[in-house]
């Protein structure tokens, strides 16, 4: 490694866009301008070249005046007539290229006529790029120029650093929001993107494959700012920290308050806007693997053992927080979910009970909180319910799910309001309910597969998409139905009867 930098500022989300320091100028973009008609004369043409300012000066050491990077810009008046003879030209180089200065330009009037030949030698050897001023420009008018092309390089690397913070918000709330958001960041930052877990494992990755030596460096700097699994015992650890290795820029940023969680970037630059860039990522990345709710993993454990120990729901329930609770179902409308993905959907939803249940997400979320559609996913609510009502609930979110992919609505909610059932008594309904259903009772797909027919008004292929089932699946069970029922499932009140039925069976 080429030397370890920390920086010291935290990763905190800040009340503004955080703003980029002011990009350098290209060299070459100076002499692009035609108007100055400025010309390189000696030194090495380096695209790479940077300016950082525009300074004039006649002293014969400019250097302590110098902060680095900037076109010193001379008219000679400090030469002395014997300069040349003295070797006076490489002792002012070098003083030059010791403070820092990226390039001379020198003004050919009114002092001297042509640029004295021994400055063009020392500065070739020296390997300081000298610019030749004509006399038609003004050491005014040059460092004008700097300063616009230093506020169109600002306002470019302003626009760039916004796009970035929108793009990776976007990625943010996506089903998949943490490779989505190391996507975004490897791609914004032409390199690649790591997240480390506790263990200092790698979790994700995404961009740019890198060297096994830089991607051990990388791995060994994020133990620079990962916390002790004793902070109190240990020092406190920087927020940030970057480093070279072998030409490869590398930098990286602890998330959260202490869960170890830590980002990695590496890239073949390190322009002015990306470090603004990588913290916006740090601290989404940090909201999407730290805790929701201050406490709420004890309590959550606690219900679970006291659960797992034969406590029932009603007296588990107020330990997750009182009232009651609606249960939503979630599948993603592409790739399976992952448990990342599956928090990042609890979190958006407001609540971290979260289960992943294989291909489907529940989340239990407090009866106030009003689910909104989440893009790229597909969510059914049921009706609030008491916790020993919780079961019945969960039916009702897979169904309004199941009914929500058929006919391809975002979010669909039970319809928990009266109807003519709630004029029969619960007994008698129920009773009724498995007499008519009896013959389905050893074969409960086929109860669940003419439920769903029903409530999608006898469409073959919405029912199929609901039950993850091919159509003609659907048709052999429904006529099977009808046969086991023996009864024309094409009559309205026969319809209308088994669906009464159904909803109470």
């Amino acid at each position: 490694m080429e030397g370890t930098h920390t920086m010291p500022e935290t990763i905190t989300p800040a009340p503004a866009p955080a703003v980029p320091p002011t990009p350098p100028v290209p060299l070459q973009a100076l002499l692009a301008r035609e108007d100055l008609a400025l010309r390189q004369i000696a030194g090495p043409a380096d695209p790479g070249t940077v300016i950082h300012g525009a300074h004039t000066s006649e002293m014969t050491d400019p250097s302590p005046y110098l902060l680095g990077g900037e076109l010193l810009l001379t008219a000679g008046v400090h030469i002395p007539e014997a300069a040349e003879a003295e070797g006076y030209f490489a002792g002012y180089v070098s003083r030059i290229v010791a403070g820092g200065g990226a390039a001379l330009g020198f003004g050919v009037a009114p002092v001297h006529d042509t640029v004295p030949p021994a400055l063009v030698a020392a500065c070739e050897q020296q390997g300081l790029p000298l610019l030749e001023v004509p006399p038609h420009t003004t050491f005014s008018a040059v460092a004008r120029a700097v300063w616009q092309l230093m506020a169109q390089a600002r306002l470019a690397e302003l626009r760039r650093v916004t796009e970035a913070q929108q793009s990776l918000a976007a990625a943010a709330a996506r089903p998949d929001p943490i490779p989505s958001v190391l996507r975004r960041l490897s791609q914004h930052l032409s390199g690649r993107a790591v997240l480390y877990g506790p263990d200092g494992t790698e979790v994700a990755g995404a961009g740019r494959e890198t060297p096994p030596e830089v991607r051990a460096a990388l791995a060994g700097l994020a133990g620079v700012v990962r916390p002790a699994s004793h902070p109190a015992k240990a020092p406190a650890h920087p927020a940030s920290a970057t480093d070279t290795h072998g030409g490869v820029h590398l930098a990286v940023y602890a998330l959260g308050a202490g869960e170890g969680f830590v980002l990695g970037v590496a890239g073949p630059r390190r322009e002015a806007g990306d470090h603004t860039i990588a913290s916006v990522a740090a601290v989404l990345l940090a909201l999407l693997t730290g805790e929701h709710h201050s406490g709420a993993g004890a309590a959550r454990s606690s219900a679970l053992v006291r659960l797992l120990l034969g406590a029932p729901p009603e007296e588990v329930a107020p330990l997750l927080g009182a009232g009651r609770r609606l249960v939503v179902h979630a599948r993603p409308e592409a790739q399976d979910p992952d448990p990342v993905a599956a928090s990042a959907l609890g979190a958006a939803l407001g609540s971290p009970l979260v289960d992943l249940a294989g291909e489907t997400v529940r989340v239990l979320v407090p009866a106030d909180r009003v689910p909104q559609p989440q893009p790229g996913w597909t969510l059914g609510v049921s009706a609030p319910a008491e916790p020993r009502e919780w079961p019945a609930a969960d039916t009702q979110a897979a169904r309004a799910l199941a009914r929500a992919r058929a006919t391809r609505v975002p979010l669909l909610r039970h319809a928990a309001r009266p109807a003519l059932a709630d004029l029969v008594p619960a007994a008698d309904a129920e009773t009724h309910a498995r007499t008519l259903l009896a013959p389905l009772a050893a074969q409960p797909a086929l109860a669940e597969t003419l439920r769903a027919w029903l409530s999608l008004h006898g469409s073959w292929d919405r029912t199929a998409v609901a039950l993850g089932v091919h159509r003609n699946t659907v048709r052999q069970r429904v006529a099977r139905c009808a046969a086991l029922l023996e009864t024309d499932l094409d009559d309205p009140d026969v319809r209308m009867e088994l669906w009464f039925a159904l909803r109470r069976g």
